[in-house]
């Protein structure tokens, strides 16, 4: 094969390479990795949508500037897929989310082309405002570039960011990819006014002059950008543009196109040669650009699993049960329809959170508050204080963004709002980052918190009808992300007795699992294996880590030989909180020995999630192997999936 037969893109093995390259070359680079990208994320699923987006401006930022010396910081890392490609993991991409691939995110140490990890949104700004003092003083660093969402850019923390960058004026980049569409459709003032910066047809047949015109008003010097800007007002009768960002103290260009090679290049260029402040440029691009599926989709496929590229056509897991978020969803649902004061709030997941279930029914009692979950805790504490019974729907790994509101504004002051945390646990290939390992614990340190945890599918719906019924305070459930376990579901949800737990098997006096959650069936194959080691086993399921059920406990501890807790947690949750009350009641003074299982002090690359437990010695083999080292029996058993079967 000759030369100019090789694929462009063939010749980057790293940005460098880009670099020495036309800037027609460089949009035939892009059609090849769009193609690329497609191709990669077929055959592993992931973000396919955002990163689809991104794919000229990826090209663009590494042909201009000089990365990795040069920091380039992708807020919230699902569109770095091309960013990947062309940093020398193009060999790895079969990898993508897999046990012992590449990370589907930014990962530090990855690639010294992630100066930043990312995989929540709206730290980009932040991140890029320390490399650039950093820069300024003196450490071997250059230029620093945040690339944020539309969606992103709504959450307070880029706000803070964005008022402190303006204020520090100095030398970033902030580059605002807005394609009009995060997960879910964009909400709030922000959205709004992007929009309408985007939208030239609001300034008539000369608007693209327009904003030519005003994009090269923010590369001159600023007296004659002021009085340029003036003058244009006074003719036009047209008010500027960017008004927000400039009276934030940046540089505001654009709107330009992201798919537009030449147009990028150039704005990229002409701001890194004469910009001696922050600058923020406003560039619009289409999710899921360039893959007609992808495009026609309502979520412009942004997160698929492996699919046929001529189609579109995504392969679905076989399922015998419907996932936990659609039990809650449809449990909500259910009892909205019975009670007019129960409302759901979300933050920028209503599909990930099951509640848009509800709100095609009741659109008028469902909030989306966008990517602010520190907002969205406490608009739900207003709202439990005027009487209503909102129902707060947060990711795990996500509600640890509004801590410090769910200490404050809910937990001080006993309100009841209702947290349903989904993606509890380990969650596969989404790895540590999304990873609901800490919410057991830092909810139960909180006084008057309630805390439980579902079995099952079954359960969950119980659960659900607790929280409704619960009014003396705030009330938590976690459930884990995937299919329950097939159990037959109520009609109706019931309120448990709060504090109280359930025995599934009862033994003789030998061994108790006592579990917390969905590691409930990880137990009874556990306890199945033991058996064929002589072993009789107890389970019972807690369905409370607060309060905790000390009568269940102690009557364990009292009759059994060995108690072992088992949760999908870290250190410091449950298992730390039964050592505690039995230590307060004396129960560890003498005879049963108590062990604990939780998640180990590290955290976790991604894999499946059967996988990532077992990392975590979390499976039914590890419990097994803890109960036989409890009784001094450290052995290995011969064959267990086989014994299992």
């Amino acid at each position: 094969m000759t030369t100019s037969e090789t694929p462009t893109l063939d010749r980057v093995a790293g940005p460098a390479d880009l670099r020495a390259m036309s800037d027609r070359e460089l949009s035939t680079v892009a059609d090849e990795l769009r193609a690329e990208v497609v191709a990669a994320v077929s055959r592993t699923g992931g973000h396919l949508g955002s990163s689809l987006g991104v794919v000229e401006l990826s090209v663009a930022i590494h042909a201009v500037f000089d990365t990795p010396r040069d920091k380039l910081i992708w807020d919230v890392g699902h569109q770095c897929y091309p960013h990947k490609i062309l940093t020398g993991r193009r060999d790895r991409m079969h990898t993508l989310r897999q046990g012992g691939g590449i990370s589907g995110f930014t990962k530090r140490s990855e690639s010294d082309f992630d100066p930043f990890g990312a995989a929540h949104s709206s730290t980009s700004i932040s991140a890029a405002l320390g490399f650039t003092v950093g820069r300024d003083m003196g450490q071997p660093t250059g230029d620093a570039v945040a690339v944020i969402g539309d969606g992103s850019i709504s959450a307070g923390m880029a706000y803070e960011a964005l008022n402190n960058a303006g204020a520090e004026g100095r030398r970033m980049f902030v580059i605002l990819n807005d394609n009009e569409m995060s997960i879910a459709p964009p909400v709030g003032a922000m959205s709004s006014y992007l929009s309408s910066l985007s939208d030239l047809s609001r300034v008539g047949p000369f608007g693209g002059l327009v904003a030519m015109a005003e994009g090269m008003e923010q590369l001159a010097p600023k007296p004659v950008r002021e009085g340029a800007r003036r003058a244009r007002e006074l003719v036009t009768g047209l008010e500027s543009r960017g008004t927000f960002f400039e009276e934030l103290g940046f540089d505001y260009v654009g709107p330009i196109d992201g798919h537009d090679m030449g147009q990028l290049l150039s704005v990229l260029r002409a701001a890194k040669a004469r910009s001696t402040g922050p600058v923020l440029i406003h560039c619009c691009t289409v999710k899921g650009k360039g893959y007609a599926p992808a495009e026609g989709s309502a979520d412009k496929y942004h997160g698929v699993s492996k699919f046929d590229v001529g189609t579109g056509v995504q392969a679905k897991a076989r399922a015998n049960a419907p996932s936990y978020t659609a039990v809650f969803g449809d449990a909500l649902t259910e009892e909205a329809a019975r009670d007019p004061s129960v409302v759901a709030v979300t933050a920028a997941m209503p599909g990930g959170t099951g509640v848009d279930r509800m709100a095609k029914r009741f659109p008028g009692r469902v909030f989306d508050v966008g990517i602010a979950e520190q907002h969205g805790v406490t608009f739900a504490a207003g709202m439990a204080a005027s009487g209503l019974k909102p129902f707060c729907a947060i990711y795990s790994t996500f509600l640890q963004r509004g801590y410090d509101q769910v200490v404050h504004d809910v937990a001080l002051q006993g309100l009841p709002v209702r947290f349903a945390i989904d993606r509890a646990g380990l969650v596969g290939a989404d790895g540590a980052t999304h990873a609901g390992a800490f919410d057991i614990g830092y909810l139960g340190a909180l006084p008057g918190m309630v805390v439980m945890a579902a079995a099952d599918e079954a359960e969950l719906k119980h659960m659900v009808a607790t929280a409704v019924a619960y009014n003396d305070g705030p009330i938590a459930f976690r459930y884990p992300r995937g299919n329950g376990t097939g159990v037959t579901l109520p009609e109706r949800g019931e309120a448990l007795e709060i504090g109280k737990g359930r025995m599934i098997r009862e033994g003789h006096g030998e061994i108790a699992l006592l579990s917390l959650g969905t590691h409930l069936a990880e137990c009874e194959t556990a306890a199945t294996l033991l058996a064929a080691e002589g072993l009789s086993v107890t389970i019972a399921d807690a369905r409370f880590a607060k309060p905790l059920d000390m009568e269940l406990i102690a009557d364990l501890a009292r009759t059994h030989a060995a108690l072992i807790t088992v949760e999908q947690g870290a250190e410091g949750g449950f298992g730390a909180m039964v050592l505690q009350a039995m230590a307060a009641e004396g129960l560890l003074d003498h005879g049963c020995k108590v062990r604990t299982m939780c998640l180990p002090d590290r955290f976790i690359d991604q894999a499946s999630p059967a996988e990532m437990y077992r990392d975590a010695g979390l499976d039914a083999e590890g419990i097994v192997q803890t109960v036989l080292r409890t009784f001094g029996r450290d052995r290995k058993i011969v064959d267990l999936n086989a014994q299992r079967g």
